[in-house]
C-alpha cells in the first residue's frame, strides 16, 4: 500500500529521538554523517545525549528534526513502505521537498541550518524586558474567530501563525502581545492558551528579516521540479515547480501554516492512508481534530517515525 508521508515539525523533538533508527540502518548513518557536515553542533551528541533546552534552540531543532524525518522515510523505504504524495509541518515541509526530488539531500542540511540561524537571530532581536518573543496555541476557537479577535482587540505584534485544526490554531508575538493575547482569548471562548516550547514568533510578519537574509542564500540552491505531489503549508495546494517552490519557502517564514486545508486537499486528492514520518505524534493528534471536524474522512494516520512504529506497520 501506498502512504502520504506527513512529516512534523519544531515542537515534535525529544531527547534521544532518531536513535533507534540510526543503530538499525546504514543509510541512516549516512545521512547522520551528511548533516553532521553542514550543522554547527555535533548532530549525534545533541540528539542521543542532549536534553530539551538544547533540542528547543532553533539552530539546532532545524537540523534534528530534519534529519530523524529523513532517516525514518529511508527505514520505511527499507522495509517497502513507499509514498505517493507528501507534506510537511512547518520546518518538515523540508523533509517533503527531499523525498519529493525537489531539494537534494546533500543541500537540506545546509538550507536547514541557514534557515534556523537566521530564524533564531531574527527571533532574538525581538526579545524585550519582558521575555523572549514566541508562539502560543489557542484551543477551542476556529481559525477565523481567533483572526477576527486579534484585530477586534487590536493586540499589536500578534498573529496567526499555524491553522492546526479546527479548533486549533497558534499564534506568534512579541512577550507583551502573548501576554496581552491570554485573556482576550479566553474571554472570546477560548478552552487553553498553551505557550510553545520554541524560542521564536515564527510564521509571521515578524520574520521578515530571516526571510530577506534567508532569500540571499536561497537563491543559490537548486529547486527542481517534483517528481510526486508535495504540498505547500502557504496555499494548501500541490506545489507546481521549483521556482514556486523556492518562493514558497521563503513565503512560509512569513506567512500563516494552513495545515487543516493542506489536509483537506490531500483527502480530496484521495490519499488512500496517512504515515507520521519522523518523531512524535503532534500530526496524529492533530489528524485526529480534523476528522472529528470531518466524520466523513476514512483515511487514519499511523505514527511511523520509530524502528517499533515502523516494523509493526509492516508486519501487518
Amino acid at each position: 500500500m501506498s502512504y502520504s508521508f506527513l512529516y512534523p515539525g519544531q515542537g515534535a523533538q525529544y531527547p534521544g529521538m532518531g536513535r533507534d533508527l540510526f543503530d538499525h540502518s546504514q543509510a541512516v548513518r549516512d545521512l547522520f554523517g551528511e548533516a553532521d557536515r553542514h550543522a554547527e553542533f555535533d548532530v549525534k551528541q545533541v540528539l542521543f545525549e542532549g536534553d530539551e533546552d538544547q533540542l528547543k534552540q532553533t539552530n539546532i531543532t532545524q537540523v534534528a528534526i530534519t534529519l530523524v524525518n529523513l532517516a525514518a522515510s529511508r527505514v520505511l523505504a527499507e522495509h517497502g513502505v513507499s509514498a505517493d504524495r507528501y507534506a510537511g509541518f512547518s520546518l518538515g515541509e523540508y523533509a517533503a521537498l527531499v523525498d519529493a526530488g525537489v531539494l537534494d539531500v546533500a543541500d537540506v542540511f545546509q538550507v536547514v541550518t541557514t534557515r534556523g540561524r537566521v530564524m533564531e537571530e531574527t527571533s532574538r532581536t525581538l526579545d524585550t524586558d519582558a521575555g523572549q518573543a514566541g508562539m502560543a496555541a489557542v484551543l477551542g476557537l476556529d481559525f477565523e474567530v481567533v483572526k477576527d479577535t486579534i484585530t477586534s482587540h487590536g493586540v499589536k505584534n500578534l498573529y496567526p501563525a499555524i491553522y492546526n485544526s479546527p479548533v486549533q490554531t497558534v499564534v506568534s508575538g512579541t512577550a507583551e502581545a502573548l501576554a496581552a493575547a491570554e485573556p482576550v482569548f479566553k474571554e472570546a471562548g477560548a478552552k487553553r492558551f498553551i505557550r510553545l516550547k520554541v524560542s521564536g514568533p515564527f510564521h509571521c510578519p515578524l520574520m521578515q528579516e530571516a526571510r530577506d537574509r534567508f532569500s540571499e542564500f536561497l537563491a543559490g540552491v537548486t529547486f527542481s521540479d517534483p517528481e510526486k505531489p508535495v504540498y505547500s503549508n502557504v496555499s494548501g495546494l500541490p506545489i507546481r515547480s521549483g521556482d514556486e517552490a523556492r518562493k514558497l519557502c521563503l513565503d512560509q517564514l512569513v506567512s500563516t501554516v494552513m495545515w487543516t486545508r493542506e489536509e483537506e486537499q490531500m483527502v480530496a486528492d484521495g490519499s488512500p492512508g496517512f504515515l507520521e514520518v519522523g518523531p512524535g505524534t503532534v500530526l496524529g493528534g492533530l489528524w485526529k481534530a480534523f476528522t472529528k471536524a470531518h466524520p466523513e474522512t476514512e483515511p487514519a494516520c499511523r505514527p511511523a517515525g520509530t524502528l517499533e512504529a515502523i516494523t509493526g506497520l509492516t508486519a501487518e
